[in-house]
């Protein structure tokens, strides 16, 4: 009895690491000019405590865009909870954006972005955890 117990709680560990690993994995993506729109998914939040807009994100970035020349953009999030949206550069720049109780979890954030690395954070106020829907597509 006590060798299947131990075989049950074996892949169960496993699939727990493997879950916890993934969600704090970043998602690097390309976009230009001309580019298709892009859709990323992933999950909002984290143990961070932002000191601006964010609420709590993750240690690293949920996803990295490199922004191959400048470009006009509209990065689009659609979450549950209480979703943020910041986007820092290489080049210091910062942008937050929360939803707030009139947008049903929707954030914008269009502009003219320089050439460069983005780094993409999404975040929830309340400390959530929520999937969530990224796009970034030309304007």
């Amino acid at each position: 009895m006590q060798a299947s117990l131990r075989w049950s709680i074996f892949p169960t560990a496993i699939a727990a690491v493997l879950a916890i690993s993934g969600m704090a994995a970043s998602q690097s993506v390309s976009v230009s000019p001309n580019t298709q729109p892009i859709t990323l998914n992933g999950t909002s939040g984290g143990a961070k405590k932002d000191s601006g807009c964010a609420g709590f994100i993750a240690d690293r970035p949920n996803h990295t865009v490199q922004v191959t020349a400048d470009s006009n953009l509209k990065f689009t999030l659609q979450g549950s909870g209480e979703p943020t949206l910041l986007i820092t550069g290489a080049q210091g720049q910062t942008f937050c954006v929360q939803a707030d109780r009139l947008s049903n979890g929707k954030v914008e954030i269009p502009g003219r972005w320089t050439k460069g690395t983005y780094s993409v954070f999404v975040g929830d106020r309340a400390r959530g955890q929520n999937s969530y829907t990224l796009s970034i597509a030309p304007q």
